[in-house]
């Protein structure tokens, strides 16, 4: 069933702008990483934040997670990102410890939260030219 909704994705693109074109193709990279997660057990999250960014920008999801559960927030962009950063933060902007796994257009991090709450997951393009990105999040 999930492979129907991917194929329609990807079918629908062909016929938008070119710029949705560059999103589902970060999407994409993203989901790509993300596999090694589910063959830990982890399980994807509906839904993504996409968007655009440029060397310099970054973007902030705010995210409620839970206690006792484990995350990777996992983010892919177009080849124009050259080397991309994803970091995680409490609620009151403090830098928590979080697994990093960096591959120049993609990154992720791993976290598993003491408390529940919420928490900002900030997202940057460290070098490159101007990209597309998805942002996806995997939890058990």
């Amino acid at each position: 069933m999930k492979r129907i909704a991917i194929a329609f994705t990807l079918l629908t693109s062909v016929i938008i702008a070119a710029p949705d074109d560059d999103r589902v193709a970060a999407r994409r990279t993203a989901l790509d990483l993300a596999g090694a997660w589910s063959n830990d057990g982890f399980k994807l999250r509906d839904g993504h934040w996409s968007g655009t960014f440029k060397t310099g920008e970054a973007k902030l999801v705010q995210v409620n997670l839970y206690a006792g559960n484990q995350y990777w927030f996992t983010l892919g962009t177009t080849e124009n990102a050259k080397k991309v950063a994803v970091s995680v933060f409490d609620e009151n902007g403090k830098p928590v410890v979080f697994q990093l796994h960096q591959d120049g257009a993609r990154a992720a991090a791993g976290f598993a939260p003491l408390i529940s709450g919420s928490y900002i997951v900030k997202i940057e393009e460290l070098e490159g030219q101007p990209s597309a990105f998805a942002l996806i999040y995997s939890y058990k």
